[in-house]
């Protein structure tokens, strides 16, 4: 389907692709990794033709259409609603039914019936009858309520319009989908919902993505872009994830090798330029020093920008964090964002929050760390507790002209500061060095920026983390570092995260905040969606026993004999026995009726798919139009008779 030949793409003297060749097969479902900025959407920008390529080709093959994800959604009039935005998914498709709405009017003209019959095999193939169905579900299962759906577009802040964009895409059902980080306007809820979309979709995908549930779960093949290479795995995650390291350590070796190599021959060159009797041995060898540095092996950037992060033992406190009792807060006075919350969370707890966004989440963290103050109930931190809280905006909050001993030097004076000597120690423990110490913060990559925010965190001495989506600027080696060193710390935290792995690891408990208020459960994620099953099961379960209800029980202690069984069944068939001839009838009415229509419908399609001169097209369309009408009336009929009759027989 696609296949990109020798791609090279620059910006300016920076080299993003060298020499990029490898294949997607129709119906290949691969997960596009590597760092932030090695040019994974650059990919995609090219199969877009939003970007040219300096060198190479990309070859499209049977023009598949295409959907993805705009980064800035944006409506098409004032008033439309979000309902109507997500129909726009499939470009064409409102043009081709407003056709098909004209042409309906003279269907005599053969021509025009020859468009129609074109436009309504499209529109079909294209999925434009059940399209608002489709719509619906993905805004649903992205965390829209249905009151929603009327509501201007414009309205939506641009995390909202991102699950707006998502969920048109996804019911567009495009040949080949592209999403770039899907997640990262999703909640975990969504998140779910979204794996479970995206399981049944049977096109051919590219995900790019640091989600390790998303990338395990969805794909087969993964593509890494990285030191402006692409390299193919044939595998699944966990097979990348293997195999990237033993083909790393080959090209550690290789390159060492290489090096190696180099210097001898720039010492023979330093050595013998000057003497003419080796002159031209000395040029020969400087031809291959050009040479190899042209084919120089580049070590990923995963391996040189890794870091570290180290957390200090927390301080000591009491043995409750903190408590809230009937908590709600309202930012305008007239809407609660919280109401009636009531929760406790102990010392070393490491407690998930997980809900739809928009319930509050964001809210009670800053509650908790001392931003908001609640507008009704009561929240307590316990003794000797110093709340440290990392904002979903963390990388916002650092000054990106601000050197990096710069930022972290006004934390450190501003919580007190001490000795120089002790501040440098602090920097080594999160892997800052010398060299990294004077980079401004704004060049800083995703995983150096959250050591850098984690630092000015620990500056202050916490012991009651409160988390806020931390993986967000991370890729898959940042998340995997920041998540074993979570494990291993011994204070309390609360986190909230779109990355159901990092949960799964890290979380020890869960706390859900539903529209009908909040539950908590006393074990980590798989604890939590186990609960949950059974506690659908049990809905389930209570919903089918509700039809029986009705039926009489005998009392406590009283025994039933057989012969006493018989006869009150006996009684209950002869109860219901009007009801089930009268049933029974309307099946057989309806099913004879339908019987007919069919047969009339079939001779009716037979002038059209027969045309005669004298052949009035407009009738018979008319008349195909009012037999279907009959035939849905007719259908629902038999429906709803043959479901009571079967309900009601099972009963007796």
């Amino acid at each position: 389907m696609l296949d990109f030949k020798n791609i090279s793409v620059h910006y300016g003297h920076q080299d993003v692709l060298a020499n990029v060749s490898f294949r997607v097969n129709k119906g290949d479902r691969v997960g596009v990794v590597g760092p932030n900025g090695s040019g994974k959407s650059t990919l995609f920008k090219i199969v877009l033709g939003e970007i040219g390529t300096d060198t190479g080709e990309l070859v499209i093959e049977n023009s598949p259409r295409i959907g993805w994800t705009r980064q800035n959604p944006e409506p098409d009039s004032e008033g439309e609603t979000l309902l109507e935005y997500a129909l726009r998914g499939i470009p064409g498709l409102s043009e081709m039914e407003a056709e098909m709405a004209a042409l309906e009017a003279d269907l005599a003209n053969p021509q025009k019936m020859h468009r129609y019959g074109e436009l309504q095999a499209k529109f079909e193939h294209l999925g434009g009858y059940d399209i608002e169905t489709r719509v619906k579900i993905a805004l649903g299962g992205l965390g829209f309520t249905v009151e929603e759906f009327a509501k201007p577009f414009k309205s939506f802040s641009g995390g909202w319009r991102m699950r707006a964009e998502l969920s048109r895409v996804l019911a567009s059902k495009p040949d080949l989908l592209l999403l770039d980080e899907p997640s990262n306007y999703l909640d975990l809820p969504a998140v779910e919902w979204l794996q479970k979309f995206l399981k049944g979709y049977d096109g051919t995908l590219m995900l790019i993505s640091h989600d390790r549930f998303l990338l395990r779960t969805l794909t087969s093949i993964i593509v890494e872009v990285d030191a402006n290479t692409v390299t193919r795995y044939e595998g699944n995650l966990d097979y990348y994830l293997e195999e990237r390291e033993v083909r790393y350590r080959h090209l550690v070796q290789a390159k060492e090798n290489q090096d190696h190599h180099r210097e001898q021959l720039q010492r023979f060159v330093d050595r013998f330029r000057a003497q003419a009797t080796k002159a031209a041995q000395a040029q020969s060898r400087q031809k291959l020093i050009d040479k190899l540095d042209e084919e120089r092996i580049v070590l990923p950037k995963r391996h040189i920008h890794s870091g570290c992060l180290r957390l200090a033992e927390p301080p000591p406190s009491g043995i409750e964090m903190f408590r809230c009792e009937n908590l709600a807060f309202s930012y305008d006075g007239k809407r609660n964002v919280l109401d009636g919350i009531t929760f406790k969370i102990d010392r070393g707890d490491k407690v998930a929050l997980i809900g739809y966004n928009g319930l509050g989440k964001t809210t009670l963290m800053r509650i908790i760390a001392g931003t908001r103050q609640p507008t009704g109930g009561k929240a307590v931190l316990g003794h000797n507790v110093v709340p440290g809280y990392l904002s979903q905006e963390f990388a916002e909050t650092i000054p990106p002209d601000v050197s990096v001993y710069r930022n972290a030097k006004n934390a450190w004076d501003a919580a007190g500061g001490g000795p120089e000597k002790n501040f440098r120690n602090q920097l080594g423990a999160f892997g800052f060095d010398e060299n990294d110490i004077e980079k401004p913060a704004g060049v800083l990559s995703g995983g150096e920026k959250i050591r850098l925010a984690f630092l000015r965190l620990f500056l202050t001495a916490p012991n009651f983390l409160l988390l806020d989506e931390p993986t967000t600027h991370l890729d898959l080696d940042g998340r995997r570092m920041l998540q074993d060193v979570l494990k291993q710390y011994k204070g309390t935290i609360l986190l909230v995260s779109h990355d159901i792995e990092f949960v799964r690891a890290v979380a020890t408990s869960v706390i859900e905040i539903t529209r009908e208020g909040i539950s908590q459960y006393p074990g980590g994620y798989d604890y939590y969606q186990q609960k949950k099953a059974e506690r659908e099961a049990q809905r389930q379960q209570s919903v089918s026993k509700g039809a029986e209800k009705e039926k009489a029980s005998p009392a406590p202690g009283q025994a039933v004999t057989s012969k006493e069984l018989r006869k009150a069944r006996a009684e209950a068939r002869a109860k219901i026995a009007p009801k089930v001839k009268e049933l029974k009838k309307r099946v057989e009415t309806a099913e004879k009726k339908l019987e007919e229509l069919q047969k009339d419908l079939d001779d009716t399609s037979a002038i059209l798919f027969n045309p005669t001169p004298d052949t009035d097209f407009a009738e018979a369309n008319r008349k195909v139009r009012t037999i279907q009408a009959e035939m849905d009336r007719w259908t629902a009929e038999w429906e709803e008779a043959a479901t009571e009759l079967e309900e009601l027989t099972s009963q007796s």
